[in-house]
């Protein structure tokens, strides 16, 4: 059990409230970010449960940002002792960092979308919109980087490595819908492949 007092609390919200800023392309994008800080610097999280977030989040029909929902879940249940008082604190972080993911996210979109519809024929706005894809490209790579990294080892599972490269190149350079390759990994991991 974590020993958390009402300050962690808000720099909990403040995290995700500051995390709801660099979400640039979802939630999924600031994941290595999230990492950083819930799991190696402050320990709020372990990295199963880190993992089983993003697991149960994707896995779940709904939006990417479920997997904020889960990790304030995560880090409530981990602040609580019993099993009342973990329900009522993993409500609460679950809540407070829904509240902070979509809070400052949600009005900077609304102010920003009524800027750009109203400037959207000029060049700095066309400029803007390009210069996102290699940030979102890259944030995203990252997350993946993450996600594989902390879960397996190359010389055990090159397999695994194998269909995530391969499933990187197909979404890239194929208009194959990524329902399809996510089935396709479904059966691997079932039949034991990777």
């Amino acid at each position: 059990m974590l020993s958390f007092s009402w300050a962690d609390w808000g720099i909990v919200f403040l995290h995700f409230m500051a995390v709801s800023l660099m979400a640039v392309g979802g939630a999924v994008t600031v994941i290595p970010e999230m990492h950083r800080h819930l799991v190696n610097q402050n320990g709020w999280m372990t990295e199963a449960q880190f993992s089983a977030s993003i697991a149960i989040a994707q896995s779940a029909p709904g939006p990417n940002i479920l997997v904020i929902a889960m990790m304030g879940w995560h880090i409530g249940i981990n602040s609580a002792v019993g099993l009342y008082a973990q329900y009522l604190w993993g409500t609460i972080g679950m809540v407070l960092a829904m509240v902070g993911v979509m809070l400052p996210s949600s009005l900077l979109t609304y102010s920003t979308a009524k800027w750009v519809h109203a400037n959207q024929h000029s060049a700095y706005v066309l400029a803007f919109k390009q210069g996102l894809a290699p940030i979102v490209i890259g944030a995203i790579l990252a997350t993946s980087w993450i996600i594989s990294a902390t879960n397996s080892q190359f010389s055990t599972d090159w397999a695994l490595w194998l269909c995530t490269g391969v499933t990187v190149l197909l979404i890239w350079k194929t208009k194959i819908h990524i329902l399809l390759l996510l089935l396709v990994g479904t059966i691997l991991g079932a039949l034991g492949w990777i």
